[in-house]
């Protein structure tokens, strides 16, 4: 209880501390691809890329197609696409968060610097990566001619349980990997399991009942879901499941920033 009390002083620390956040994200920015001949281009470059080699791999190799949907390969990709873009935003930063303490080292012993914002970085450069992607696939609809449905405004409100749960993780598994150096090497097998456990390449209702259900599970798919709603199909939000999401996410936000509070004095120790 008391890790959960400190935690509310910590939050209200960072919206003080919103422009180093910031200032952290473009550098991560600039510094992914300082360097590189194309430099930001690979932000647009990289999605593009991965989008091509599952679209000829599902759609021309395994010749998969989208129920309800029409024979097109372009359709059937940005259909992928957008679930690519969701399921990327949030295991993006839980991939880069076991290593982020240790690979700071220099900022543990430094008494003014909130190690809390860390994370927060890390998932302030995946929605950035994200809002390039959603701007992709808008931008791919309307040259492709299909229409873009209003009910697109609706994806920042339907992501956001995503980004909470990302970024709650993100403190757990931030302090768990500061002590214990597999956590790494686990969560990325992790990651890869999830990716086909997620409706990614496929649809939901494809399933046979029984797997329907085990997959339903996940909550990545209601978001996949409802974020393929959005964009492909002009429909609102499941307003009360989104309610019990996004209730959920604050909930896993703040038990991950507290337990990260609670450890946070022992990271000198293990560095």
């Amino acid at each position: 209880m008391t890790a959960a009390r400190g935690a509310w002083p910590v939050l209200k620390g960072l919206g003080r501390h919103r422009h180093l956040i910031w200032q952290l994200t473009q550098r991560e920015l600039a510094a992914r691809y300082r360097g590189s001949l194309l430099g930001f281009f690979w932000t647009f470059l990289n999605p593009v890329l991965m989008l091509s080699v599952y679209t000829f791999v599902f759609s021309v190799a395994f010749k998969a197609r989208w129920p309800g949907a029409s024979a097109s390969r372009t359709e059937f990709a940005l259909i992928l696409f957008s679930g690519l873009v969701v399921f990327t935003l949030f295991t993006e930063p839980i991939l880069r968060s076991p290593f982020l303490i240790v690979s700071n080292a220099n900022y543990v012993k430094k008494i003014v610097f909130p190690l809390e914002a860390l994370p927060c970085v890390a998932l302030a450069t995946a929605l950035f990566n994200a809002g390039v992607g959603f701007s992709l696939l808008l931008a791919a609809s309307v040259l492709l001619g299909s229409s873009v449905h209003w009910t697109v405004l609706f994806l920042p409100l339907t992501l956001l349980p995503v980004a909470l749960v990302s970024l709650g993780l993100s403190w757990l598994l931030a302090s768990l990997g500061t002590f214990l150096r597999d956590v790494g090497p686990v969560v990325g097998v992790l990651a890869q399991v999830l990716m086909f456990m997620t409706p990614i390449f496929y649809p939901l209702a494809a399933l046979p009942e029984p797997f329907r259900r085990i997959v339903g599970l996940n909550p990545l798919a209601f978001v996949i879901e409802q974020v393929r709603g959005h964009i492909f199909y002009g429909r609102p939000p499941d307003w009360l499941r989104l309610a019990v999401f996004i209730a959920a996410g604050l909930v896993i936000g703040w038990l991950g920033l507290s337990f990260f509070q609670r450890t946070r004095n022992a990271f000198a120790n293990v560095l």
